[in-house]
């Protein structure tokens, strides 16, 4: 457990407000040289959702990285009240750095509603607990880090989730192209209770989590480790997220991803998360820029 770190995380994402629908946020130190884009994706949400009564839960976002984020300086979140409806709210929120916007999100809410509702079913996998932590297997995939100390910086930045893959992550085995398919369990480091524990800042934690992994089902499939490794360069270009069941981030949650196609430098990457108890919560897909360095 690290409620530490999680409580750090709970508090990144209580964003100021310095104005009407203005909001400012702060980053964490990177591991690379950029704002995460899960951490501006989710202060985007904060930021929206703040503007919508609490009884409209988010059901999608639509999000677009335009230019890589300074995590020396702080984050300006303007939100635009486009639609108050009587079932859905719709909000669209830019995110400013220096001047110049750095992410665009648009964010539609809805009032609970009863209907007609199937799933597919959840794919097999195995339990969470007999899968190695992060701390456990990150000794052994750290070998074939360009810079051993990466490894250290890596669970530290990770520290306020407990992510278990299912099989070893692209970085953990090299060289071998495997099926374009991954699967981690996740939950955060710890419980949330009291005042915080709303159901707005779970999503926004499932958020947060959604960015961490969903591009590795791309570099599965050509046998790529990553800008850990070295051989590919890369970043997230667009996001989009539906929610579709309640759920909880502090419970086990299935992330099962894969990738349909790469080419022109850039992967697709799709993803569906579950609850333990089989529960489709949330669909996701992802775009990236994916590419080899050049020699």
């Amino acid at each position: 457990m690290d409620d530490a770190a999680l409580t750090a995380l709970v508090e990144l994402l209580d964003l100021e407000q310095i104005e009407q629908d203005i909001y400012r946020g702060h980053s964490r130190a990177a591991v690379v040289p950029r704002v995460f884009g899960g951490q501006v994706a989710a202060q985007a949400l904060v930021a929206a959702g703040r503007t919508v009564p609490a009884d409209r839960p988010p059901h999608s976002l639509h999000a677009y990285f335009l230019r890589p984020g300074d995590p020396g300086a702080p984050i300006v979140y303007t939100v635009d009240r486009i639609r108050d409806g009587r079932s859905f709210t719709t909000r669209r929120v830019v995110a400013v750095q220096h001047g110049q916007p750095i992410f665009h999100l648009s964010a539609s809410f809805q009032i609970h509603e009863e209907g007609l509702a199937h799933q597919v079913p959840m794919p097999p996998a195995p339990d969470p607990e007999t899968l190695p932590t992060a701390e456990e297997a990150m000794p052994r995939y750290a070998v074939n880090f360009l810079d051993p100390s990466l490894a250290p910086r890596l669970l530290e930045a990770r520290a306020a989730v407990d992510l278990r893959y299912v099989a070893p992550p692209p970085w953990g085995e090299v060289g071998v192209p495997r099926e374009p398919r991954s699967q981690v369990w996740f939950r955060t480091n710890g419980k949330l209770a009291g005042a915080i524990d709303t159901p707005l800042l779970h999503v926004c934690l499932m958020t947060y989590v959604s960015d961490m992994t969903l591009l590795d089902s791309v570099l599965l499939a050509h046998g790529r480790g990553g800008w850990a490794v070295g051989d590919v360069v890369g970043a997230s270009l667009d996001h989009a997220m539906w929610f579709h069941r309640p759920f909880r981030a502090d419970e086990w949650l299935l992330y099962d991803q894969e990738s349909p196609t790469s080419q022109g430098g850039r992967g697709l990457s799709e993803g569906r998360i579950f609850t333990r108890d089989g529960r489709l919560a949330a669909s996701v897909i992802q775009e990236g820029v994916i590419r080899v360095p050049r020699a």
